[in-house]
């Protein structure tokens, strides 16, 4: 089958000009259709509560291999020095919220497969969530048990978020840390500064355990993971008195842990070294996602040949940042992440080269015509065993 190739510059430009903000709604899933029907795309939109995704698939037969990727973004927030939703390319860089993460990467491949003129009687899919950057609850875990109700499979899958420290090559995730937010709250006793003999100010209390959680060392990494991290990221009194001890004061924290831990082991921990300053505190799991990890198999050593033809770089198999979807597909199929550049996403004025996104079509080029191939010697194979 011949398909006329497209061009993901151009594809990336148009999805960046929709402002998919999560959780997103209809009109980019439509963009998407437009283009994957016509170059031999079954499409299924599949709505869930205020979220709209989809599933695509190219073939019926062999393998499935699938790209997961969302169209949603963050929202743009403030200090761009154009327009977020307006993508411009100046001085070889294409400006835009979605930029980096990751819009052009679902044009690389969508641009990739269009390239394709023999597919070996294997399948093709894309499982595109319009709910990443929210909660997810919505996005890709519905559309899993969606494709498992009618008896779909996929056979591999390769999630299309940014992966690279700064150079596109450098790294292959084959796994994410796991990630906890906790929500602690101190109780004292409310009463006047001046008189602390007979109030109990939780502001002392929160404040050493906090220094004490955020000096502990959790471990030290790990083969393919960084050491476990802790980040207090908001503290809260609500005191607008100057002179009143305040009667709580709370503060949220979240740590991203390895394979060394589980979520049950960090909630302890955290217990025991906050019970060291105070026994009048609640702690509230917010939310958790244990860490996961593949052992670099099949697709991710076809991903590392491609990358390495490509771009010349031995890229490295890591499993760092911060979570992605791939929590959830890893659990149906074996999964690798490989995209652009992560150091401007969520940024303002986030940038992408424009070179970097036509070598990462080639990239995805290579690694589809890889992966059949090796469909094909191993169906050649068990074929010559029976003769």
């Amino acid at each position: 089958m011949t398909c006329s190739e497209l061009d993901p510059l151009n594809l990336s430009i148009e999805m960046m000009n929709i402002p998919s903000v999560s959780p997103s709604q209809d009109e980019a899933i439509d963009h998407l259709i437009a283009y994957l029907e016509p170059i031999g795309f079954i499409c299924y939109k599949l709505r869930f509560s205020d979220v709209t995704n989809l599933y695509a698939r190219k073939g019926s037969s062999g393998r499935n291999l699938c790209f997961a990727g969302h169209v949603d973004v963050v929202p743009a927030g403030e200090g761009w020095d154009s327009d977020p939703f307006i993508a411009e390319i100046k001085d070889g860089y294409l400006y835009g919220r979605g930029a980096v993460d990751m819009k052009p990467a679902i044009a690389a491949f969508i641009a990739a497969v269009s390239r394709l003129t023999e597919m070996n009687d294997n399948s093709i899919s894309l499982l595109i969530s319009g709910n990443e950057e929210g909660d997810s609850t919505y996005g890709t875990p519905k559309v899993l048990e969606w494709l498992d109700k009618q008896g779909e499979k996929l056979d591999a899958c390769i999630v299309g978020e940014p992966t690279n420290p700064s150079v596109l090559g450098q790294m292959i995730k084959v796994g994410r840390r796991g990630s906890i937010n906790f929500e602690l709250v101190v109780k004292g006793i409310q009463g006047h500064a001046a008189y602390p003999d007979i109030a109990v100010n939780p502001v002392n209390k929160i404040c050493f355990a906090l220094a004490d959680l955020k000096r502990h060392q959790f471990d030290g990494g790990t083969s393919y993971f960084p050491p476990s991290n802790l980040e207090v990221t908001n503290i809260h009194v609500g005191n607008s008195a100057r002179n009143v001890i305040p009667a709580s004061a709370s503060a949220s924290i979240n740590i991203r842990f390895n394979d060394l831990h589980n979520k049950d082991g960090i909630s302890s921990l955290v217990g025991r070294i906050i019970d060291q300053h105070t026994k009048d505190y609640e702690l509230k799991v917010i939310s958790s996602f244990d860490p996961f990890f593949n052992e670099p198999g099949e697709l991710a050593l076809i991903a590392k040949k491609a990358v390495k033809e490509v771009t010349g770089l031995d890229a490295v198999f890591g499993s760092d940042g911060g979570t992605s979807d791939a929590r959830f597909i890893h659990k149906y199929c074996p999964i690798i992440e490989f995209g652009l550049n992560n150091e401007m996403a969520h940024k303002a004025n986030e940038r992408v080269k424009v070179s970097d996104i036509r070598l990462l079509t080639d990239i995805y080029c290579l690694i589809i015509t890889k992966f059949f191939s090796n469909s094909t010697s191993a169906k050649n194979e068990n074929d010559n065993s029976d003769l």
